[in-house]
């Protein structure tokens, strides 16, 4: 070795080569790997072994092969230290581009072999791969088996070679780092990319984050997009399998998991973070990035969520993420809605992916130290709360009450958000103070537009973790400054959902009361009411000690981490200075405007509820109050002063003192004081406190029974109202005598209530209440005759006070009670048809009020589970009304003037099942089974309710069947339609898997095969139904076209000549309600291609994706595809529908303009289906299915000429003077009109338009796919549709005769008919 070194550092090199020469190949070898092993000269000896070895010589070239052969495997063997084998690799390279081609074809296999038999463990020696690599793709020309390969084309084999062959799961990614080196075509790049990625499931979890980073370094040379696809499956196919590992090990207990999931995590989130390093270097892989998810959402996966989210932190992408993942959003929650409603889409495709669960599944896996994704969450958590919230309505209105599911993908986009944030806020600590932040910057900002899905975030929040909010309780305090100035609607919500903290922190609480005092001195009215707000709210929640613990109001403060009670034992002496010195804050307001006052009588029952140690001070606030209104000398009438309960200012009359509310809150809070110390065992401690109360309870007493007697003595007179004085809204006086009329009807509600309650089923205290009632009614019955002159749609019937609990129990006695010792008093209180009347108007008033606002007037009114309980009682007392009662047997005298009971009660049980279906969906069943007479059951099972709310709807079945079998005369029109809409609304609750769904749909096709009743309004409700629960059971078309027959036949051809075949299927469909049943088909038409809309666009993205992926022909003629199939189908069935439609007389407007629309929109669809099919051939070359054929052929002859028939037909009208035909005399105004709007309205043109753009896409569908499908097409070769041209010669050889008018060759025009043959 020695030797060779000083030889190589003489000058001669023959001596060196001379020597080389002497030495076999094992010496030379042996040489080498002393001088390797020792490490020392190891360098200056290769040198020399080259310097001696002339490449021009074979000799030499010979030598040069064998050190190359030699040196890898030793390098490889790792026996060697680093730095030595470094020094050999590094010299090896630099004489590489000297070795002859057949040597470095030999040392190329040489490698290839190595790596096949997975001798490359180490990697050292590949980096010499890339330089032989490319020395090798430099020379001409190779032997390669019998014949010859150019350098480049032998390098291509060895790439294939080695990318179909085995690879050691060791040496994969320095197989992947070298390939960055070795230059490639794009078709090599991919054989080694498809290799990379197949070889990723062979690998340890651990070694996919620096393989993921060296393929992201290799994709630098192209391969983008396959490069980011292969990462994503492959997490996609981890993260699916490690799901199904954790739900079958819980059943089957596996000890060990192969896919441990906190390590799958931390190695995704390096993934993660690898791609966006890589993205934010190359912004080409950035675009591609983007490009997978344009096209369809259905590849996203929790990863490529995270992953967008983190990508999302580069400003560039920001918006573009944040857009795609909406888009995302959005459409998947309207995929799944169009999915939900629609048989026919559920049969053809499986389950929908939601992008939502993805979402939500990203937030969980963030846990494992996916910083880099949280703040990416926040940020669409509140994108999507934003852009899907809730808009104001008209004139910055918000509506009111919330309703409690969310329905539309709108809705529920809104809601992810909200729950994206609520899940973020209990994981991650750091972005706590963001979120919160955010929420209440929020709340602030937002005055204009509603904000309940922040308040509802913000409750969350605060009753999933109190403890957080209260370190950060510095942003709430800051956001209290702002109360006075915030929408009182905001407010209520925001302290409503700081009620749990306000009990812990008493800095949080003095804070609030600081503002709450300013706020009483605002000078915004809306300040004052949050003022009252706030202070009732505290009265409510700090409890003094010795309250009653009332069973009735027992409403846990929800906040299962704080133990509620905390200073209420130390410290209740504390708590009852602080009530009192709130409640003489609160008295203040007993002098401020009737809003202010009006919200304190609300809130003081709830306070004295809860709190019932302050009764004694707010009795005697209340009774106070009273007395300013009440007449104490007893002769006098009437006995309450309303000229104080007023104000003027200049000429406008306000009220001043809501006296009814105050007079129904003295009463119920009194009532309930009563009941309460009747039903709590009075010891010693008690009946003091009953003689210290004693003296406002009689003095109230007193005050209501004499209020009573001489209410009922007061004359109309005796309030300056009668039929005589003037109740319009324009005149100061009309609006003081309304404002009297209302406080006055209200009084006497109260007393009706109050009198009902003492009365204990006396008769003749039943005898003041029916006194009182019938002075109330008069009085109502003279603003009703009055508010009705004026038409001012403002003066509806005012609120009622009565309460609902009052309300369900009168009710409940007035029907159904039957205990004889009752009898003799409740039927002086059936015996009047007016009072049962105005029991059930007022139960249906609270109904709706609660249908739309989600709370009634009233105490309890805001108490969910009372209310609920309110909408049991009414189902069952009405709906007993409703069937023991037959409405044949109810007066028909004022039938015509107002509906009957039986119509009120069944009014009140549609709104009862509208109300529930929204607001208390998963109590359904609980309100069904209390309907029941027998009220054994306990909670109902599945099974059970499904038959229980189908014994409903065979009950309201036998009903509306009662009905049609009577003769038309009989018919009760708006019964019917309340009996379909609940009907409609009882089925939604039936699974449409389920026997009875199938028995609903026959009995409801029988029904409208069956009734031939000529009423438009009632035929419209019950097809309606009919398409609603039709189209959950299978696709409609067949239905459609059936329709469409029996409409064409009841309105005639527009051909006069032509006679139409005389068809019925459904005799529903009859003259009078034939255009009512055409609107509704069109809309189910409408409804069809959406659907059909929606599968080709579905088909488009799939197409394009596989076109990028395989892009091999799959489909051929023979076996066409099941959803091509189907949409053909669903279309060709849809055009022989309409074909019947555009040669129906249909009447000219709406109905006409209608189909026109449908028409055209059924073309566009067409053109898209053909535009697809263009793609396929361009794409896949493959045949056109002869199904398509069809339905192009059918377009050609079936509806295309039709249209144009129709349009002329149609637009006849513009000519139609109709002078002398008694025919066109009734339609003559009728028509012109609807000409007009006709021209208005583009929806000629448009369909014109489309028929055009359809056969334009044919023709280049013709010659891509080598089928001439215009052979099926009449072209309209000059637009002379428009033209008649036998009216046209008429005129011509008229004008040469003599000289008419040109309104009679007009007239001729239009009646000188379109010849056609009609298709049968």
């Amino acid at each position: 070795m020695d030797k060779i070194v000083i030889l190589s550092d003489g000058d001669s090199t023959d001596e060196l080569q001379k020597h080389l020469s002497s030495l076999t190949h094992d010496q030379l070898t042996a040489v080498i790997n002393n001088g390797a092993l020792k490490g020392k000269k190891v360098g200056a000896m290769m040198k020399g072994i080259f310097k001696g070895s002339p490449p021009t010589s074979t000799e030499g070239s010979g030598r040069r092969l064998l050190v190359y052969e030699h040196c890898i495997p030793l390098c490889e063997s790792g026996d060697l230290q680093t730095e030595v084998a470094a020094d050999i690799i590094g010299l090896l390279m630099l004489e590489t581009h000297t070795l002859p081609g057949p040597s470095l074809a030999k040392l190329a296999s040489l490698f290839v072999e190595a790596i096949k038999v997975g001798k490359m463990g180490s990697g050292k020696s590949l980096e010499l791969f890339p330089t032989v690599l490319t020395a090798l793709s430099a020379c001409e020309a190779l032997s390669y088996g019998k014949g010859e390969l150019s350098g480049e084309e032998y390098k291509k084999q060895l790439i294939n070679s080695l990318c179909s062959s085995r690879w050691d799961p060791q040496c994969v990614i320095h197989l992947t780092t070298m390939f960055r080196d070795v230059p490639l075509s794009s078709e090599e790049l991919q054989f080694v990319v498809e290799k990379v990625l197949r070889m990723f499931t062979k690998l340890d979890l651990q070694e996919i984050p620096p393989l993921v980073y060296q393929l992201l370094l290799l994709s630098a040379k192209g391969c983008k997009k396959q490069v980011l696809d292969g990462i994503i499956c492959y997490f996609k196919d981890q993260d699916v399998r490690q799901e199904e590992e954790q739900q079958h090990g819980e059943s089957l207990d596996l000890e060990v998991q192969s896919i441990p999931q906190d390590q799958l995590r931390h190695v995704e989130g390096t993934a993660i973070l690898h791609i966006v390093f890589a993205i934010r270097l190359d912004h080409e892989l950035g675009r591609e990035f983007l490009k997978i998810f344009k096209t369809s959402y259905g590849d996203l996966c929790p990863f490529s969520v995270a992953l967008f989210l983190s990508v999302a932190r580069i400003q560039r992408y920001e918006e573009q993420v944040f857009d795609l993942l909406k888009g995302a959003i959005i459409k998947s929650f309207k995929d799944e809605q169009l999915q939900q409603g629609s048989k026919f889409l559920q049969d053809l495709l499986p389950g929908h992916c939601s992008v939502a669960q993805m979402i939500l599944d990203t937030v969980k896996n963030s846990v494992f130290g996916w910083d880099h994704v949280t703040q990416g969450l926040v940020q669409l958590g509140f994108f999507l709360m934003d852009a899907f919230g809730p808009k104001p309505g008209p004139f910055g209105k918000t509506t009111e009450g919330s309703a409690t599911i969310a329905r539309t993908p709108n809705q529920q986009a809104c809601k992810l958000g909200g729950q994206v944030l609520l899940q973020g806020f209990k994981m991650h600590e750091p972005i706590r103070g963001e979120i919160l932040d955010q929420v209440l910057n929020r709340l602030v900002t937002k005055t204009a537009s509603p904000v309940n899905h922040y308040l509802d975030l913000f409750s969350d929040i605060v009753v999933s973790a109190p403890m957080i909010l209260l370190e950060s309780s510095s942003k709430v305090t800051e956001t209290f400054d702002h109360l006075s100035y915030l929408p009182l609607t905001t407010v209520q919500g925001l302290l409503k959902a700081i009620q749990p903290l306000l009990k812990v922190s008493m800095s949080l609480k003095d804070a609030l009361i600081l503002v709450l005092r300013k706020a009483m001195f605002s000078s915004q009215l809306d300040g004052r009411k949050s003022a009252v707000t706030g202070f009732l709210l505290l009265l409510k929640n700090f409890k003094v000690l010795g309250s009653l613990a009332s069973s009735q109001c027992s409403q846990a403060i929800s906040s299962s981490q704080i133990q509620v009670d905390v200073h209420a034992r130390y410290n209740s002496a504390a708590n009852e200075a602080f009530c009192l010195e709130i409640l003489s804050s609160l008295r203040r307001c007993l002098g401020q405007q009737a809003d202010v006052r009006l919200m304190l009588y609300e809130g003081f029952y709830d306070v004295l509820r809860r709190n019932s140690q302050l009764a004694s001070s707010i009795m005697q606030t209340l009774l106070s109050q009273l007395r300013r209104y009440y007449e104490p000398e007893q002769d006098l009438l009437p006995p309450v002063k309303l000229e104080p309960s007023i104000t003027a200012l200049g000429d406008q009359v306000y009220l001043q003192e809501p006296l009814a509310h105050l007079v129904s809150c003295t009463v119920h809070c009194l009532l309930w004081l009563q009941n309460m110390r009747r039903s709590a065992n009075p010891n010693a401690d008690d009946s003091e406190e009953e003689d210290e109360g004693e003296g406002y309870q009689s003095e109230l007493q007193t005050i209501l029974e004499s209020m009573t007697r001489r209410m009922i003595k007061s004359e109309l007179e005796d309030f300056e109202l009668d039929k005589s004085a003037e109740f319009s809204t324009a005149s100061s006086v009309g609006v003081k005598n309304n404002i009297y009329a209302v406080l006055v009807m209200g009084v006497y509600e109260i007393l009706m209530e109050y009198n009902f309650i003492k009365a204990n089923y006396s008769k003749s205290c039943f005898q003041e209440l029916v006194e009182l009632f019938n002075r109330y009614h008069k009085l109502a019955e003279i603003l009703k005759e009055k508010s009705g002159k004026g038409r001012v749609p403002s003066n509806k019937s005012p609120r009622s006070l009565l309460s609902s609990g009052f309300i369900s129990t009168l009710l409940t006695v007035l029907f159904r009670d039957s205990a004889q010792s009752r009898e003799e008093a409740l039927s002086v209180l059936r015996s009047s048809g007016e009072f049962v009347r105005y029991a059930v108007t007022v139960a249906v008033q609270k109904i709706q009020q609660l249908e739309e606002t989600g709370h009634t007037d009233g105490p309890d009114g805001q108490n969910a589970d009372r209310t609920f309980r309110f909408l049991c009682d009414m189902t069952s007392v009405l709906m007993w009304r409703y069937t023991n009662i037959p409405s044949v047997v109810e007066d028909t005298g004022k039938k015509e003037k107002r509906s009957s009971l039986s119509l009120l009660c069944l009014e009140g049980l549609l709104r009862i099942f509208t109300t529930c279906q929204q607001r208390y969906p998963d109590r359904m069943a609980q309100l069904l089974s209390t309907m029941d007479i027998s009220e054994d059951d306990a909670e109902p099972d599945d099974g059970n309710v499904t038959e229980m709310n189908f014994f409903y709807i065979r009950q309201f079945q036998r009903a509306l069947f009662t009905q049609l079998s009577g003769g038309e005369e009989e018919f009760n029109s708006k019964e019917a339609q309340l009996l379909v809409s609940i009907l409609s609304v009882l089925s939604r609750q039936l699974k449409p898997s389920s026997q009875q769904f199938v028995q609903m749909i026959r009995w409801t096709v029988k029904i409208c095969k069956e009734t031939s009743f000529e009423d438009s309004a009632f035929s419209k409700s019950l097809l309606s139904l009919l398409f609603n629960l039709h189209v959950l059971y299978k696709s409609p078309v067949s239905l459609l076209l059936e329709l469409c027959q029996d409409i064409h036949s009841q309105l005639g051809d527009i051909d006069p000549n032509v006679e139409v075949e005389k068809q019925s299927h459904f005799a529903i469909v009859n003259i009078k309600t034939a255009t009512t049943g055409a609107l509704l088909v069109l809309s189910l038409v409408d409804r069809v291609l959406d659907e059909v809309d929606w599968l080709i666009a579905r088909k488009k993205s799939q197409t394009s994706s596989d076109r990028s992926g395989s892009g091999e022909a799959t489909q051929t003629a023979g076996q066409q595809d099941p959803i091509e199939k189907a949409l053909t189908l669903q279309l060709g069935t849809l055009l022989t529908a309409l074909n019947e439609l555009v040669q129906t007389a249909l009447l000219p407007g709406t109905c006409t303009i209608t189909l026109l629309r449908e028409l055209s929109r059924t073309y566009t669809t067409l053109t898209t289906l053909v535009k697809y099919y263009i793609q396929v051939c361009v794409s896949q070359h493959g045949a056109l299915p002869a199904r398509f054929e069809k339905l192009v052929k059918l377009s050609g002859s079936h509806l295309t000429p039709q249209c144009y028939s129709f349009i002329t037909h149609a637009q006849s009208g513009e000519f139609s003077g109709g002078d002398d035909k008694k025919k066109k005399k009734r339609n003559d105004g009728n028509t012109a009109g609807s000409a007009k709007l006709l021209r208005e309205t583009k929806a000629v043109p448009n369909v014109i338009f489309s028929i055009e753009q359809y056969e334009k896409y044919l023709i280049t569908l013709s010659k891509k796919s080598k089928v001439n499908l215009m052979q099926y097409m009449k072209l309209s070769t000059s637009r002379d549709f428009r033209i008649n041209r036998a009216t046209l010669d008429a005129a011509l050889q008229e004008q040469d005769d003599s000289q008419e008018t040109n309104e009679s060759q007009e007239a001729a025009e239009t009646h000188e008919p379109h010849q056609k043959k009609r298709k049968q």
